[in-house]
């Protein structure tokens, strides 16, 4: 099966993707790489406004650590694969780098942007999607954060069909994980997109098996209160460790 991955290069999943491209060696035919601080999305200071409006400045670090702080551009060229920068996922440009790549599967892993219909359909077997979360629980962005927030954080790994809504489509495979206390946000995140590369390979090979699950609520992007919250708890986003992570992500590969 031919496969495109899409992608948006962070701590929070760059050694995933690398996973799964070494595991799914020369099926993978393209590589999406979508930037979180395009012009269409706002940019690096239009975002920070917007995250900093919408959730207050306890989401700062954790957004400065896993995605102002990225990965070295090298670590996804050495894969060999092309590599697509995507301004926009839905745009002519992509459309027609995908039919030139003629994938069979669409593979979203940790990516940004919403695939339209018609962009789905472009790939025979349509599109996948990795979620760091027990579906339908915590859908949404971040949803490690969530989880988090819980009495009892329960933290898991699903894998869905990609759909033109977030997290919503059919679960396909689906596992939980269990974690030290004490994990942050972040450290939460980069493990579940690890243990989430096998259920992939799981999903690919049984593509049809999936069954509809009716969506929970959304989880947006986590306001202040719930940030709060997490902080009276003693629950974090982001420490030094996830820090000295992403720093070494981003050296040059």
């Amino acid at each position: 099966m031919r496969i495109a991955v899409f992608t948006l290069e962070s701590a929070l999943s760059a050694e995933a993707v690398e996973a799964f491209l070494r595991a799914q060696g020369e099926s993978v035919v393209l590589i999406g790489r979508s930037d979180p601080f395009r012009p269409g999305a706002g940019g690096l200071l239009g975002q920070a406004w917007r995250h900093l409006r919408r959730s207050g400045p306890r989401l700062l670090p954790y957004l400065a650590v896993n995605y102002a702080l990225r990965p070295a551009p090298g670590r996804l060229a050495r894969s060999g694969v092309p590599v697509v920068e995507v301004a926009d996922v839905n745009g002519p440009a992509m459309a027609a780098a995908i039919r030139a790549a003629r994938p069979d599967l669409l593979v979203s892993l940790h990516f940004d942007q919403i695939f339209r219909a018609e962009t789905l359909a472009l790939a025979p077997r349509g599109g996948i999607n990795l979620h760091p979360s027990l579906l339908p629980r915590h859908r949404g962005p971040a949803p490690t954060v969530w989880a988090l927030s819980e009495p009892e954080p329960c933290f898991g790994v699903s894998v869905h069909r990609l759909v033109p809504r977030i997290d919503a489509g059919a679960i396909l495979a689906q596992r939980a994980v269990s974690l030290p206390p004490g994990t942050t946000a972040s450290a939460a995140a980069h493990a579940l997109h690890l243990a989430g590369v096998p259920l992939l390979g799981e999903a690919i090979a049984r593509l049809d098996a999936g069954r509809e699950v009716a969506p929970l609520p959304y989880c947006p992007f986590p306001p202040p209160g719930l940030l709060r919250r997490l902080a009276r708890q003693g629950r974090q986003l982001a420490d030094g460790a996830d820090l000295r992570r992403a720093l070494r992500l981003a050296q040059k590969a």
